[in-house]
């Protein structure tokens, strides 16, 4: 199904959101120069259409993320029904048909370290799957919350009325996560805009001990907000899964600098056949190419790359995606 391209008034509202995505409505609207009312009804017609999401994350590098990124080739025919069953299960993100609908990948969402390993022994049988290669995240250069910088609908001067947007921050795990936190942060990973009010319904809390909390998990580093949305829909349709080999003494300076360019929108080390992994988004396939032969061929630790690219998106973050919204 063919997705419209966003108007104007569309784009100003998601690059708003990424810049900060629990803004209250009244000020998103003071900003871009409409009414409350506008902004509320822009988002709940983004929102119901699964074309923008506000979703609560943990750092980059937190094993419940995703500690592995899985590639499985099927035979002919078969990438929809596997990538289907991926998508439905809990510790799965980033659910993906690849390379002409050969392929899926996706990423794993362990809540307990060795999670993502028994993910795989749950994997659709019955040889739709011919191959599988499991790369483990080793570190995160880019990656949600850090968001996507190519939008510019923006002035400057609006941008600065909002902050500074979501960077890519890691960190070690969630400091002194219970039971009631667990409640809240599952709530606010399928929405990050509910409101005090029923996230204090959600914990048991009071609003203003739900206030706080989330406060002291931002100021530790273990909660971030995000704001993801369909790319296509913002005119770019041409994602693509890079795979790279870099030598170990240069795998750092490579991945920062791939992670510094603004169609990259993941970069992290792993392991196997290859050590960089990475997504780039561009509008077509010519600014594919442009930016593989000059962007990308201007970083000469890059000794081999192999590029996969992204036919459909079936799952983000947490959300089961329409099958007919292509990302």
């Amino acid at each position: 199904m063919e997705i419209d391209v966003a108007d104007e008034l569309d784009r100003r509202l998601i690059h708003a959101l990424q810049l900060d995505p629990r803004a209250p409505f009244s000020r998103i609207a003071e900003v871009l120069g409409v009414s409350d009312q506008t902004v509320a009804r822009r988002y709940r017609r983004l929102r119901s259409a699964d074309l923008l999401r506000v979703v609560a994350v943990p750092p980059a590098d937190f094993h419940a993320h995703g500690r592995l990124l899985l590639r499985l080739r099927c035979v002919p025919g078969a990438a929809d029904g596997v990538a289907s069953a991926l998508a439905r299960r809990p510790d799965t993100a980033w659910v993906q048909v690849v390379s002409g609908g050969t392929e899926v990948q996706c990423i794993t969402r362990a809540r307990m370290p060795g999670d993502g390993e028994r993910l795989l022994e749950r994997l659709p049988r019955g040889g739709r799957v011919v191959d599988l290669t499991a790369y483990s995240l080793l570190h995160t250069f880019y990656g949600s919350p850090g968001g996507v910088r190519l939008l510019n609908a923006l002035t400057p001067q609006e941008a600065g009325r909002l902050g500074p947007g979501p960077d890519a921050v890691t960190g070690s795990g969630l400091p002194h996560c219970d039971a009631d936190d667990l409640r809240l942060l599952n709530v606010l990973a399928y929405d990050g805009r509910t409101g005090l009010a029923e996230l204090a319904a959600a914990t048991g809390w009071s609003p203003s001990t739900v206030r706080r909390r989330m406060d002291d998990l931002q100021t530790q580093g273990a909660l971030h907000f995000y704001t993801e949305f369909d790319v296509a829909y913002l005119g770019y349709r041409a994602g693509t899964r890079l795979w790279a080999s870099v030598p170990p003494a240069e795998l750092t300076a490579a991945g920062e600098a791939l992670a510094s360019h603004p169609e990259v929108v993941f970069a992290a080390a792993t392991t196997g056949p290859t050590n960089l992994a990475a997504t780039v988004i561009c509008t077509d396939a010519h600014d594919t190419f442009r930016y593989l032969t000059q962007r990308l061929a201007a970083l000469p630790a890059i000794t081999h790359v192999e590029t996969t690219p992204i036919v459909q998106t079936r799952k983000r973050l947490g959300r089961l995606l329409r099958p007919t919204l292509d990302g």
